[in-house]
């Protein structure tokens, strides 16, 4: 957690108002910006094998967890005790295995329909902040971005990662800290998250911020609905309908 408290003290360290008008979107990762199916298996069990010599018997659930809980989850599965220290071997094993990949990744994974064309235009309004909460590591984020042109866009340094917390609301919070402290205040309904499970969703609300699902993932439209979603969208590809329900906050469903 001691990203989670820096992000709080930076917080607390500035002195900011609330900026109207302004609007603070912050993205998810896996199965909503980007479709990477396959690596987390692999790049987990070599960072299992790497760290602590272990052989992949079990693999968590990936969706909207965190790189914290997936790893505790792990670790403790394997016989481990899931300490800090082998926690944070893990994490190093990671971002290891992530950058000797880099310049594999373009090849083996898309970017999702419309992703480029919302985040392209989102970057055309002076009042848009775009960021990250997701459950990746920062180092393993910069990775999976960078070969699909989706870093020119998107502050990484003000994002919510996976390594903070077992539990993504922690994410949420510390990606509004940060950029408050960065930009001015953004009110809970100014802010909007975007992702493909009932986590990404859930976490949103847990701050009164904006939840927009997306059904590029593993979890259907109904499940994002019931989860609390103001909008849900298939995918990303009408660009209109994506920036009227982020920035005009016309939230009704996208078929």
């Amino acid at each position: 957690m001691i990203g989670l408290r820096h992000a709080e003290e930076v917080a607390r360290s500035c002195h900011y108002e609330p900026v109207g008008n302004r609007t603070l979107v912050l993205w998810d990762i896996d199965l909503t910006l980007v479709d990477l199916a396959g690596i987390g298996r692999e790049w987990y069990s070599a960072a299992l094998s790497n760290a602590l010599g272990l052989s992949l018997s079990h693999l968590p659930a990936f969706p909207g967890r965190t790189e914290r809980a997936i790893t505790h989850e792990l670790l403790s599965a394997h016989g481990a005790q899931a300490t800090e220290e082998e926690i944070q071997a893990i994490f190093t094993e990671l971002i290891a295995i992530a950058e000797a990949e880099r310049d594999l990744l373009h090849e083996r994974g898309r970017v999702l329909p419309g992703v480029l064309e919302v985040v392209a235009e989102l970057a055309t309004r002076d009042h848009v902040v775009q960021s990250l909460v997701t459950g990746n590591l920062p180092e393993v984020s910069h990775v999976k971005l960078a070969p699909f042109g989706l870093l020119e866009h998107i502050d990484l340094e003000i994002g919510g990662y996976g390594s903070l917390s077992a539990e993504r609301s922690d994410l949420v919070s510390a990606a509004m800290q940060l950029a408050a402290a960065k930009h001015g205040g953004f009110e809970p309904e100014s802010v909007v998250v975007i992702g493909d499970t009932p986590h990404d969703v859930r976490a949103a609300l847990a701050h009164g911020a904006i939840a927009i699902g997306v059904g590029t993932g593993r979890h259907s439209l109904t499940s994002l609905r019931q989860a609390g979603a103001h909008a849900v969208f298939r995918d990303l590809s009408d660009t209109e309908k994506v920036l009227s329900a982020v920035l005009d906050r016309q939230l009704q469903d996208g078929r």
